[in-house]
């Protein structure tokens, strides 16, 4: 990674506002702390500053590792070494390429990514098969720092409410003393460190859920549709890489096998495409379901559309998927439908390295869905003039 890739991984809202969490937290515990317990005056002390010192030295490692180590990206224009094997993948049109099994394009980083699990603000990356141990250690490091942090914090603030004071060469020195702005920036930290605790916390439970089962969080939602899916009643889905809860963990942690492509360790009686078959058949489904609209009103890609109506700007779709702006006359083919909210493809989108897609929520009052009623009398006033 160059230097200037470099600056621009860190050089983001997400990684930035990352670091002063973590900064704040830390600054606000050390300067509490050593009022209350000042190093080395004690056993309990010293354990207090060494474990808490860990704790953000270990978030910061796995924080920096995750971020530049990366999630490992399928190589632009790979196919399998079995030419005959391509019709059980997906072909990329962005990377020139087939999909590697597990692997999903990221819209953000603009290539497929191994072993996609998502694609996360904080570190500026995905979190995929490289770096998936790094996360997962970052996140519990960070919980485990901030669930010390909170305590001490909370005890310091009591204290200092409590006025707890003592005797020092004939004057009553207060054991924690803090002003009005360090009163404000350590109650501010408290709420950070609690933040921290449910929001990060809650992230680290999803991901070690996912782990025991072997699961990417795209592979859920797949294995989700699949249980549901009907299908033939001698044929039944298994999930191809589910090979018991401990070999799951040692694959993400410890023994991470292969070279993330496709030779995943399956259970019996499964393939190396057995999901990526199950994904090609719920994208035909989706296609079959789809719907084209007719745009008949301008929309410029806004996340909060004042001039489409109140309700859509507080009615979101729950989903960092991007917008599309639209122009009138435009066609979309839609294949997910909200209250306020479409998301779908633009059709007939093309430049001279082929076609592009373009997808992405818009709202709903911009767009009509095409019938053929509409197309005939299209047809007729094309005649008529």
């Amino acid at each position: 990674m160059s230097a200037r890739e470099l600056f621009n991984r860190i050089c983001h809202w997400g990684p930035i506002i990352a670091i002063c969490i973590i900064n704040c937290i830390t600054f606000s515990t050390l300067q509490v702390t050593s009022m209350w317990l000042p190093v080395f005056s004690s056993w309990n002390a010293t354990f207090n500053y060494f474990l808490f010192l860990f704790f953000v030295g270990a978030t910061l490692y796995n924080f920096f590792c995750a971020m530049f180590i990366g999630p490992g990206y399928v190589p632009h224009g790979w196919k399998p070494e079995n030419v005959e094997d391509c019709r059980y993948l997906q072909f990329c049109t962005l990377c020139h390429g087939y999909k590697a099994p597990r692997a999903h394009h990221c819209r953000k980083c603009k290539r497929c990514v191994m072993k996609m699990d998502h694609h996360c603000p904080w570190i500026n990356n995905c979190c995929g098969h490289l770096n998936h141990a790094k996360f997962t250690l970052f996140l519990i490091s960070a919980v485990c720092g901030c669930v010390q942090s909170s305590v001490l914090l909370f005890l310091g603030l009591y204290r200092a409410f409590r006025v707890t004071w003592y005797f020092l060469h004939g004057e009553r020195t207060y054991i924690v003393y803090l002003t009005i702005y360090q009163l404000a920036f350590t109650v501010f930290s408290f709420g950070l460190a609690l933040g921290v605790v449910l929001a990060v916390g809650g992230l680290f439970y999803v991901q070690m859920k996912q782990i025991i089962r072997n699961e990417t969080s795209i592979e859920n939602w797949i294995v989700t549709k699949a249980l549901v899916r009907p299908r033939p009643e001698y044929s039944q889905f298994v999930y191809p890489y589910n090979i018991g809860w401990w070999r799951n963990i040692k694959q993400v942690f410890w023994d991470s096998l292969g070279n993330g492509m496709t030779d995943w360790p399956l259970v019996d009686g499964c393939h190396q495409y057995s999901l990526t078959i199950e994904q090609i058949i719920q994208k035909d489904d989706k296609r079959a379901r789809k719907k084209q609209y007719t745009i008949v009103e301008n929309y410029n890609g806004s996340w909060f559309p004042i001039s489409k109506g109140i309700r859509t700007c507080l009615s979101p779709p729950c989903s960092d998927e991007s917008r599309i702006p639209l122009r009138v006359g435009d066609a979309v083919y839609v294949t997910r439908w909200r209250k306020r909210w479409l998301y779908g493809e633009k059709c007939n989108l093309a430049t001279e390295s082929g076609d592009v897609e373009v997808k992405g929520w818009f709202p709903r009052c911009c767009a009509v869905e095409f019938t053929s009623t509409e197309c005939e009398v299209g047809k007729l006033a094309k005649k008529i003039s």
